[in-house]
């Protein structure tokens, strides 16, 4: 498995985002998606959200390399947001909130960021998701279900982020029907996994201020490396072919699948699994032919 650095820019354009990013498909990070006069970077901290929703109860979540079997991971226990946010600042966690949306409950937070947006108007401001994690805390690999561009910025804490386009799903040994993948590529068992070798994507280190674009239907693996939280905003999908996928995953692949697991149980899965070897072996052959 090869990792490249993410580039980091700043002052880009509209015209040039879109042109060299956007529509190719291409990351990058980008240092002043969020104006840095945001009145966000200087008044929000863990007090300060312990004052206005302290008392609000949040679903908390462990490790999902624990749950790379199953379709979504379940929540291991239920506290309070004050609770939540001093377990994280004093002990390294594997716990973490996903999705949990405070700029909901306190809708007068968004008045507080301010966006530089080079999308030119396409990213969904009105929905912005909050995801807060323990230093150690994990998410695995995969790719949004709705195949929507994402923009996710830092605003406490460092993040560790691998990039795996989407052409390189089988290779990671996706398993039909569902949004991520078999293998466990944080700990990498290349006997069990062999097709592993052959990846080639890239790594962000996310730091305060700092924004990761992440393109339509890219896999994304997500590591703290710090407790801290980001802030994720979306934008649909550009091209006929991604909002394809969106609105099938959405609509077919989601409930076809649901309907398949409840009717065949373990059966189902064990059908996946072997699906996904099937195509993993045959995309290796296809890299070491290519190499060749």
């Amino acid at each position: 498995m090869r990792l490249t650095p993410v580039q980091k820019a700043r002052n880009l354009s509209s015209r040039i985002f879109k042109n060299n990013h956007m529509k190719p498909g291409y990351p990058i990070i980008l240092e002043d998606f969020i104006d840095p006069d945001s009145p966000a970077f200087k008044k929000w901290n863990y007090d300060y959200f312990k004052e206005i929703a302290g008392d609000h109860l949040v679903n908390i979540y462990g490790s999902e390399l624990d749950s790379l079997d199953r379709v979504a991971s379940n929540p291991i226990s239920q506290t309070t947001f004050s609770a939540y946010l001093d377990l994280i600042s004093s002990t390294p966690t594997e716990h973490r909130l996903f999705l949990f949306n405070l700029l909901n409950i306190k809708p007068e937070l968004k008045n507080d960021i301010f966006y530089n947006d080079v999308t030119n108007g396409k990213i969904l401001k009105w929905l912005p998701f909050m995801f807060f994690g323990g230093e150690s805390s994990v998410t695995r690999n995969h790719i949004d279900i709705d195949m929507s561009h994402v923009f996710i910025t830092q605003f406490q804490g460092i993040k560790k982020i691998w990039l795996f386009p989407w052409e390189q799903s089988d290779l990671m040994y996706k398993l039909p029907y569902n949004f991520h993948s078999l293998a466990n590529i944080k700990n990498p068992n290349y006997q069990e996994f062999p097709a592993l070798l052959y990846l080639d994507g890239y790594e962000a280190i996310l730091h305060p201020g700092e924004t990761l674009y992440i393109p339509s239907g890219w896999w994304h693996y997500i590591q703290y490396e710090t407790e801290g939280y980001s802030i994720s905003v979306r934008a649909l999908p550009s091209s006929s072919l991604e909002k394809w996928r969106g609105f099938k995953n959405l609509v077919f692949t989601r409930n076809f699948d649901n309907m398949m697991r409840n009717l065949f149980k373990e059966k189902w899965f064990q059908y996946k699994v072997k699906k996904a070897q099937k195509r993993a072996i045959i995309a290796a052959k296809k890299q070491r032919s290519f190499q060749i």
